[in-house]
């Protein structure tokens, strides 16, 4: 059974930095594009930052230069390095994994985490 677990949610405030992580079970997802989602309160679910199974990244712009995607095939893991926190950040933040390349469309992954809250006060 495919599971993903995120990590690292919290509370911090503005200016601040969190490192969440989305750890993989039941399944290999080396040759897979991960990505991370976010759902902030009374919005949609947004596509945040995706990686595929090469290293290529891809941003939105708000959070370009802020936000690092990186993953470790060997421990089936990646992450999500968040610095110079906004308010705005504040969502549920999910990871998802399964299309062969980056995609923004929540369609085109096959497998989601169940969230980790990131708040960030002003």
């Amino acid at each position: 059974q495919v599971q993903l677990i995120e990590s690292g949610g919290g509370l911090v405030q503005a200016g601040g930095s969190l490192r969440l992580s989305c750890a993989a079970s039941g399944g290999d997802f080396s040759a897979s594009a991960m990505g991370w989602f976010r759902q902030a309160p009374g919005k949609e679910r947004e596509f945040v930052t995706g990686i595929g199974w090469t290293g290529t990244t891809y941003y939105i712009d708000s959070v370009k230069g802020r936000f690092t995607i990186s993953r470790d095939n060997a421990k089936n893991t990646m992450y999500l390095q968040m610095n110079n926190l906004k308010s705005e950040d504040t969502a549920v933040y999910y990871c998802a994994a399964g299309p062969r390349s980056i995609a923004t469309l929540e369609s085109r992954y096959d497998y989601w985490g169940q969230g980790t809250q990131v708040t960030v006060s002003s």
